[in-house]
This record gives structure tokens, sequence and C-alpha cells, in this order.
């Protein structure tokens, strides 16, 4: 709820008052709900303050609209129906028929609206003066970025930046970057991938812009298929198989001891330390044999469109390297498993395993390897929730401790 006294949004503890808080964090800005002709920047907070999921530009017509109806083929069905609806209200300057309220955003007199204005410095950055920025409302998660989708005057997409506001999500701002820069080109089954535009720091935030993607880009027809090939293509970076080598002959295991080192013990009886965990995948696992490559590290249908027969895919802040071949196949079972299905961890493991059973072979993965493969990514995800609990984003409680009693029920000892 807003402070006392106050209808400033970034006293509020919701969606709307973190998104606030993130994108107008400077103390010289006054923000305030209601129209108002004196505003540097305003915004309609659809559907209302309470139930906010999108801060829409009041800077024309066109703008408005464009920043509910670009990409909208990337929509499920009903979202699709509903942003529709709005932005023909938008369209034809009636956006007031929604009945949404206004977050006026007030810039003090002799202040560059660039020096306290996020998307106002972008503009100043990228040459592209008559920049606005459609903001998307989210609930408060310290591993969720704030993105800021970023339109010209005509109301063309010029691009998405993503804010990285604490140590977490910095991280991951600035490996997107990286990545970005590092990716072979696109070819053959190698997806097409948004360039990175810029990136930047804004007082304490990580700041990357991406490339816009063409506006007939459409979501994928038949989602849960895992798109192997292409899979095959990223791990192999675009070119042909590497020769297998055994799992304590890659780096892949001090990599992990190296990044477990302090996690906390584990009191729980029936969960396994991770350090347990990596001695027992090598244990078993230590002389088996098989292809590491690169992963997209995020590889889910809804980061995923296609255009001209093309895959496009982005959002790739947790690309890794050397790691098994197949980690992406059981990161979209998993992910879509607990993200959309909104299953416990058991199940999504089970689903990883279903999933590597079914397209395992053309990985070139065996029954043996598929398992090392689901260990090995379960294993990875939760050092990676690890590290984000260490960079201010707390534990993930849908994963930790569940990941280690799944652990524990695979790699644990077997009873009569």
């Amino acid at each position: 709820m807003p402070d006392s006294g106050s209808d400033d949004p970034r006293g509020r503890t919701d969606g709307l008052g973190w998104v606030s808080r993130a994108v107008f964090g400077d103390p010289r800005l006054r923000l305030s709900v209601g129209a108002d002709a004196g505003a540097a920047v305003a915004y309609a907070v659809v559907p209302s303050l309470d139930r906010a999921r999108f801060l829409l530009p009041l800077a024309g017509r066109r703008v408005t609209a464009a920043s509910v109806l670009a990409y909208n083929a990337l929509r499920p069905p009903r979202v699709r129906a509903s942003r529709t609806a709005v932005g023909l209200l938008a369209r034809v300057g009636a956006l007031a028929l929604a009945g949404a309220p206004v977050l006026s955003v007030h810039v003090p007199a002799g202040v560059e609206p660039a020096d306290v204005l996020l998307c106002a410095h972008l503009a100043r950055l990228l040459g592209a003066p008559g920049l606005h920025a459609a903001i998307g409302i989210r609930p408060p998660d310290p591993h969720h970025k704030p993105t800021l989708q970023l339109f010209d005057d005509a109301g063309r997409p010029r691009g998405y930046a993503k804010i990285g506001w604490n140590d977490g999500t910095r991280a991951m701002v600035r490996a997107e970057a990286a990545t970005l820069a590092d990716l072979p080109p696109p070819g053959g089954e190698l997806p097409v991938v948004p360039g990175l535009v810029l990136h930047t720091r804004w007082r304490d935030q990580e700041v990357a812009v991406v490339a816009p993607m063409p506006r007939r880009v459409r979501r994928l027809r038949d989602s849960g298929n895992p798109r192997v090939a292409a899979m095959l293509a990223v791990a192999r970076r675009g070119g042909p198989a590497t020769a297998p080598r055994a799992l304590r002959d890659s780096p892949l295991l001090d990599d992990w001891r190296r990044r477990a080192a302090g996690a906390d013990a584990v009191t729980d009886p029936a969960a396994m330390s991770i350090d347990a965990a990596i001695d027992a995948i090598e244990a078993r696992d230590g002389d088996l044999a098989c292809e590491f490559g690169d992963w997209h590290g995020d590889w889910v249908p809804w980061n995923m469109a296609r255009h001209r027969g093309r895959l496009y895919v982005w959002d790739w802040e947790n690309r890794g390297t050397g790691v098994p071949v197949g980690f992406d196949l059981a990161h979209q079972a998993f992910q879509t498993a607990l993200s959309l299905r909104g299953r416990p961890a058991p199940d999504c493991a089970d689903a990883a395993d279903a999933a590597l059973h079914r397209h395992g072979p053309a990985l070139g993965l065996d029954a043996a390897r598929q398992r090392l493969v689901v260990d090995a990514y379960l294993v990875e995800l939760w050092l990676r929730t690890y590290e984000l609990s260490g960079g201010g984003a707390g534990w993930n409680p849908r994963l930790h401790p569940a990941l280690l009693h799944v652990l524990a029920a695979r790699l644990g000892p077997r009873r009569s």
C-alpha cells in the first residue's frame, strides 16, 4: 500500500511499487496519480493501481497503441484479446473509457530529464530523441528485472532495456551483454538472436538494450517441440560435433565445487548436500564419456518465436559453456512443468526424464547419458539458485530445498 498521506506509488509494496522504485528511483523525481499537464512524462496504469500490469506511455495515440499491440502475436489468445481491446481504445484516443488511472512523473525545474529519467538517458546515449518506454509490471521478486520496451514517436519498436538492480540481476544483465557480443552469427540451424544495442550503467543499475525483433514474429505453433536441431547447433556453436570425453576429465566437476564452496550445510536428513550430490555423480558417472558444449540456459517456449521460417531465441543471460549436451532439453521440460503447470520439483524432474527418454537419442544420448544429463542439470539448477540467493535475490522456495530432496532420492543409497 502507498505510504500514509502520499499517492506516490514508490511507497507501495506491490509490483507497481517495486517497478516504480527501479525505474523512477531518483529522489528528485515526483510521482503522483492523476493527469497533470505539467508532468514530464505520463503513463496509463493498466488495468488499475491495485492490479497494475502495464505502464503505457501517454505520448500520442500511435505510441500508446503500439505499446500494447506490438508483438501481440506472441501472446496467448486470452492475453492477446485483452491487449487488442486496450490497443484499439488507445488508437482512437478513448483509453479513458478503460478507466485506467494516470501516473504523472515530474522533473524539477532546471534539471535535465536525461539526468533523472532512465528512458531520456537512453535516448541521449542512443541518439534517438523522442524515445518512449512501455513498462511491464510483475509481482515483486528479487529474481526479476524490470524491462522497458522502447518506441520512437512513430510507434516503431527500438529495443528492450533490461535493468539489473541487485547483485544477482546486475550480474545477469552483464552476462547477457557479454553473451550477445560472443555468439556466432545465425546460419544453418542456429537461431536468430536479437543483437546488443547498448550496455551501460545508470546510477547503481546495469542496463542492456537489446535490438527489437521483426514486427511480424509469431509465437511457436507447437511449443512443446523442443527444437533439438537448434539445441545441438547452439551446443556446438554452429560447428561439428566435438569428441566425447569422460566427465571426470572435463572442467565441470571442479567448476561445480568452486561455485558450491561456502554453501550452507544441509541439516534436513531427507535432503542431500550439494557436495554429496557432486561426489555421487562423479562416483557413478565419472568415467562416462559424453559430448560437452554450450547451452542457452533458459530454453523455454516463451523465449522463442518464428519469423519467415526461422527460429528466434532471446534472453541469453543464463548461457553457459562446458556442460553435457542436453541441458537445454532438460531445462525446457523442467521449467515448463514448473512455470506453466505449477508442478512440484519432483514432478518437474520426472518431466525432464521423460523428455530425455523421448528426444535424447537425437542428441546422441543413451539411457546412462540421459540419466547423467538430468542429474547434472539438477545440480546446475541448484547452484544457479544458490548464486542468486547470494546476490541479494533470496532463495527460490520452489527450488530450495526441494532440489536437494530430489537429488537425495535420485543419487542417495538405494534402500532394499
